[in-house]
């Protein structure tokens, strides 16, 4: 392994006096160098070296970051909480609040109880990113911290290696690529790589070796070549070729399926210019005399990446068909590229500093870092690894960048739609949104979104998200808040028909004659639940409200009274004759007591539905049909009707309802319609659609198939939230 430099005291302060030259600071830098070394007295490292020099070597570190000094001096203090039984409180009282706060944040979780390893570390991890979301500097110290343990872990065990390098992989290595500390990002990975698979790393860099004279002599031909044209045409500039590290060249082979020979940023070039038109120019120079492969030209200027990444990449054919990427950006930008938010906010003195304008501005300069203070806050009563899970999927793994109309752009995982578009945005727009314009076209709610595509959102007051949404949704964010309003929303529905079935009931047993408060307690209940395969006084007034329960049942078994069901004298007489025999539903679903061989069918004019309020009407040799309560058709009936319900335990099918929607004409009015019937399960039958030129309206008539009324419910529900419905109605014939 490579051995780095020896972190003495006076290389310690000549670093941090190159740019900091504040008495004030570099004393308070010197008192957390003597406070460290003090309590770290007799602590060694598993090499046998004094702990502190781990700490020295974070704080030198740091101070090639060029951070404050309060970072620096926290960096050196960052293991006092956990080895040396300093207390929070006292590293205040001895230092300050905001340098106590740093040092608390990347301390790792004491002696608290957790299932598995897995947790604890998941744990100490949200711990980090929550301090993270609220100060930079949290993660910074930390990830210098897990450098320099990662460039000495080859005095630990085997076990321990390949644990801890796993982790930098999956964890600490992203998220210095997030923050654009490439320096670190890069390091950190080729180190991972050594200790997890370190075959293929002596392979790759055998490769990288061999071939190093050759690509030597080619770079620096093709530098002499360029250099010569920028010189002609007066171009400030400095060019030097660039090595890519071993892992990316490892990713590249694997995850596209590569040989190393096919990696095409192996010859790679970079030119560092003045200014960003400079930058233009150099491209125009260098595609006027060699020919630039098609596709390969990126424009990260115009187009900064997440991490605030900035550069032209282009890929040429130089002489003999060698090919090379050639990378053009200014100072700032090489900077920027190599050291990220580090670079930006680097600390200057004599200026009014503050970490709270630092955050701010790394929020408005790295869009990301809004969606993880939203995803810290959203999730953290979750567990840690749920917590973890999320910010690996939706934070690191986010690969494809999509922008508003107004130009914000929003990161996303590969297989990301619009609706965790939505989500990102806000979860209100998510709740709300009802149809997605992609680059100006129509689009389904489940379209895979693409790197460039500009997302608008269609939303509508009070809509409600689907549970089909979270089919296709691949972001856990998304998901999680899907899940949490379908879960509202089904508690206070189930509250509202439990309230329902107490009503029910109570009107009943007072039609009898009973008093309801004596009658329904859990206490005269409690002896019937299991005739009706209930197990609870809730589930039991559910039952009453959607009619799995008949409720003359449910009364007779409560205060132990019969009453006549039906006040037709033919009926009557099957009923008596029938009466101690079981209840047999027919395939409608329909039950009538008594009553197992008479013909029950549903009525084609108002086409009942599952759920429903009910009535039976008894025809001459057709048997029992069954109507809505509310139908025209048996309004003035009174003779023939007979009380039926529906069968709890009935066959699962689909019922057919007749709709009718007035709106206004628009375009796309159709396929709104016909989007929100799919999104919420019906299956749709027919439609037809009529103009109404005189009015401007549209009659959009449909037949739809749905489990039950609450399913026809919520789709009528949705319906009226497209824009310019006026009216829906169901048909009866």
């Amino acid at each position: 392994m490579v051995k780095f430099l020896e972190v003495t005291h006076d290389v310690l302060f000549e670093s941090i006096k190159s740019y900091i030259t504040n008495q004030d600071s570099l004393d308070l830098i010197e008192k957390a160098y003597n406070y460290a070394q003090e309590h770290h007295e007799g602590q060694f490292r598993k090499n046998q070296e004094p702990y502190f020099t781990h700490l020295c070597q974070v704080a030198y570190i740091l101070s090639q970051l060029h951070v404050g000094p309060k970072t620096i001096a926290a960096g050196l203090l960052h293991d006092v909480i956990e080895d040396c039984d300093v207390s929070k409180e006292q590293l205040t009282s001895d230092f300050d609040e905001e340098i106590a706060t740093l040092v608390e944040a990347v301390t790792k979780i004491g002696n608290l109880k957790f299932k598995d390893e897995k947790e604890y570390q998941a744990a100490n991890h949200r711990k980090i990113f929550i301090a993270m979301a609220k100060d930079i500097r949290v993660i910074l110290i930390k990830l210098v911290d897990r450098l320099h343990n990662m460039r000495t872990l080859q005095y630990m065990k085997e076990e321990k290696q390949i644990k801890i390098a796993q982790e930098t992989l999956n964890v600490y290595a992203p998220i210095a690529h997030r923050l654009g500390i490439s320096e670190i990002k890069n390091e950190l990975e080729d180190l991972s790589f050594f200790y997890l698979n370190r075959d293929e790393y002596y392979h790759i860099a055998r490769l990288v070796e061999a071939k190093k004279n050759e690509r030597d002599i080619q770079v620096n031909s093709m530098i002499y070549e360029i250099s010569n044209i920028l010189k002609t045409n007066h171009i400030p500039f400095r060019i030097f070729g660039r090595s890519k590290h071993l892992y990316s060249i490892y990713k590249k082979m694997t995850t596209k399926n590569k040989r190393f020979e096919e990696i095409l940023d192996l010859l790679a070039i970079r030119i560092i210019t003045k200014t960003e038109l400079n930058c233009y120019e150099v491209l125009g120079f260098i595609h006027a005399t060699y020919r630039p492969i098609p596709g390969r030209l990126k424009d990260y200027i115009a187009m900064p990446k997440m991490n605030m990444y900035q550069s032209l990449h282009t890929t040429i054919v130089g002489e003999n068909g060698r090919i090379f990427e050639v990378q053009i950006r200014t100072e700032e930008m090489d900077q920027i590229a190599d050291q990220g938010v580090a670079a930006h906010w680097r600390y200057k003195e004599n200026t009014n500093y503050n970490p709270r304008n630092e955050q701010r501005e790394i929020e408005n300069k790295l869009s990301w870092f809004k969606d993880l203070e939203t995803l810290t806050e959203d999730l953290d009563n979750d567990s840690p690894s749920a917590y973890m899970d999320t910010l690996t999927k939706d934070v690191f793994e986010a690969n494809v960048y999509v922008m508003t109309p107004k130009g914000r752009v929003i990161d996303l995982p590969n297989g990301a739609t619009p609706i965790d578009f939505a989500y990102r945005v806000h979860t209100e727009i998510g709740h709300q949104t009802t149809g997605a314009i992609v680059n100006e076209s129509l689009v389904p709610l489940n379209t895979v979104l693409k790197t460039g595509d500009v997302v608008q959102l269609r939303t509508t007051k009070n809509s409600e998200p689907s549970a089909d949404w979270l089919k296709f949704v691949k972001t856990n964010h998304a998901k999680n808040k899907i899940k949490n309003f379908l879960a509202k929303k089904e508690t206070e529905r189930r509250q509202d028909i439990i309230k329902q079935g107490e009503v029910t009931l109570s009107a009943e047993l007072k039609k009898r004659g009973f008093e309801p408060s004596e009658y329904m307690v859990s206490g005269k209940l409690e002896g019937i639940y299991g005739q009706f395969q209930v197990s609870n006084y809730n589930d039991f007034m559910y039952a009453i409200a959607v009619k799995s329960i008949s409720l003359i049942t449910a009364v007779e078994k409560i205060t132990n009274t019969k009453k006549s069901l039906f006040d037709s004298t033919t009926l009557t007489n099957i009923i008596n004759s029938k009466e101690h025999k079981r209840k047999i539903p027919s395939k409608t679903g329909i039950m009538v007591k008594g009553v197992d061989t008479m013909k029950i069918s549903l009525a084609s004019c108002c086409n009942p539905i599952y759920g429903e309020e009910i009535k039976g009407y008894i025809s001459k040799g057709q048997g029992v049909k069954v109507h809505r309560v509310d139908c025209p058709n048996i309004e003035k009936e009174r003779k023939r009707l007979i009380d039926v319900y529906w069968d709890s335990q009935r066959e699962a099918r689909k019922y057919e309802a007749n709709i009718n929607i007035v709106s206004r004409d628009r375009n796309f009015l159709l396929t709104d319609i016909v989007t929100v019937i799919s999104q919420y399960k019906g299956s749709l039958q027919s439609i037809n659609s009529v103009v109404n030129n005189e009015n401007l309206t549209v009659i959009t008539k449909f037949a739809v198939l749905v489990d039950d009324i609450d399913h026809l419910n919520n789709i009528i529900a949705n319906l009226k939230k497209v824009d310019g419905v006026i009216t829906i109605d169901r048909v009866i014939k």
